[in-house]
């Protein structure tokens, strides 16, 4: 971009970031254009298709005739199917005039944020924690405060530097369990802390859960389920992970009326409604058979364990088990270069397509992300690129 054209856009453009998986993917690519042999673990989504069940209600839906506008808030009957499904997940009381149907899970970020926060007022994310957040904290003008979730830590809650962080100028807490990129997780205990430092304030929560469903010798818990929190709490969610639906752009909010229906004005405006034939798809998801959900969630427990296992044997790479998510997050020690210096070697060298911690916040240093939404041969294939990559720097 020019200076010339770079001066007609407005100044908050020069504050909104971006999510790094997509330029490294596009990167990727044009070294597979060229003929190198590249091993995708950039991108966060589910290698398989989705469900059968689930294709076939929309197609039908498609045929039936469900290709026109919808109300913005949602369908009534897919709004029922939510509102049931979150309620037996979370032992909560929602109604379906409390769901928010929206074109993928990501904006509800933008509403939440949009809807509630405004210069100065200050929010609380999670770092490392996904890029879009804190984006959009900036773009709005708010300050963003990050609350730190380490590896030393186990990727849990500092819970005395987050009640120090809590103010009265917070106005928004976003959490993020199981987490992207650490694939960490925020036990009963520190959520209960949470939900008790927040009640001490007029802060909402904006909690994302696109994940719960792929967790790992844990059980799902969610603040909102937390006594006092449901009448603070934004809960995110969709079906792009469970239900390997990325590209149908299917998510969902709940929370309290008066901020479902604010944040449905914003997508009234911004693009009037979610497509009908996808919510009748999404209705198929909630109610058909779950076999596959839970057949994918174990093939990526396989998975897990042997990525774990295999970065752990390369000199200069640590790295925990993630309780949730399709993400490890191994830390490096012992090298010159910078994980972002790494990442690009090994994506032009090693022809292993990864992102460095950094691109998820400041306390992602030191650190690179891998996907393993892969098959178990690529996963092999891409550990031992790696680990030649590294042999060669150290």
């Amino acid at each position: 971009m020019t200076k010339a054209t770079d001066s007609k856009l407005a100044g908050a453009m020069a504050r909104l970031g971006t999510e790094s998986a997509f330029v490294v993917l596009a990167r990727a690519k044009q070294l597979e254009a060229q003929g190198k042999s590249i091993v995708h673990l950039e991108i966060g989504e589910p290698d398989f298709e989705t469900p059968s069940n689930i294709v076939e209600a929309g197609v039908q839906a498609l045929r039936d005739g469900w290709t026109h506008y919808g109300p913005s808030h949602g369908l009534p009957e897919f709004r029922e199917a939510i509102a049931d499904n979150v309620n037996n997940w979370r032992a909560t009381d929602y109604s379906p005039s409390e769901v928010l149907v929206t074109p993928g899970a990501k904006p509800i970020m933008f509403y939440a944020i949009m809807a509630l926060c405004g210069p100065g007022d200050e929010v609380i994310y999670p770092d490392p924690g996904f890029p879009i957040y804190r984006s959009m904290i900036e773009y709005i003008g708010a300050i963003p405060v990050p609350m730190p979730l380490l590896a030393n830590n186990d990727f849990r809650l500092d819970v005395d530097r987050f009640r120090a962080d809590v103010n009265d100028k917070t106005r928004l807490v976003i959490l993020n369990s199981p987490s992207n990129p650490t694939g960490g997780y925020l036990p009963r205990e520190d959520i209960e802390a949470i939900a008790d430092c927040v009640l001490s304030t007029d802060a909402m929560v904006l909690t994302d859960e696109v994940y719960k469903e792929i967790t790992y010798d844990i059980e799902h818990f969610s603040i909102a389920s937390v006594e006092g929190m449901r009448e603070r709490t934004i809960l995110l969610d969709g079906f792009s992970k469970s239900y390997s639906m990325t590209g149908w752009r299917l998510g969902y909010s709940v929370g309290p009326q008066w901020i479902i229906d604010a944040m449905a004005q914003l997508q009234t405006n911004a693009v009037s409604c979610t497509a009908s034939f996808v919510q009748m798809a999404g209705i198929e998801a909630l109610k058909g058979p779950q076999g596959e959900v839970a057949a994918m969630t174990n093939t990526f427990r396989k998975r897990r364990d042997l990525i774990v296992g295999l970065l752990n044997e390369i000199e200069g790479v640590s790295c925990r088990s993630p309780q949730g998510a399709f993400y490890a997050f191994p830390q490096l020690s012992g090298f010159d270069q910078s994980e972002e210096e790494i990442a690009s070697l090994l994506l032009d060298e090693g022809g292993v397509a990864a992102l460095a911690g950094t691109a998820f916040g400041e306390f992602g240093a030191g650190s690179l992300r891998l996907s393993f939404a892969n098959s178990t041969d690529n996963l092999v294939e891409a550990v031992s690129r790696i680990s030649q990559t590294l042999d060669g720097i150290r």
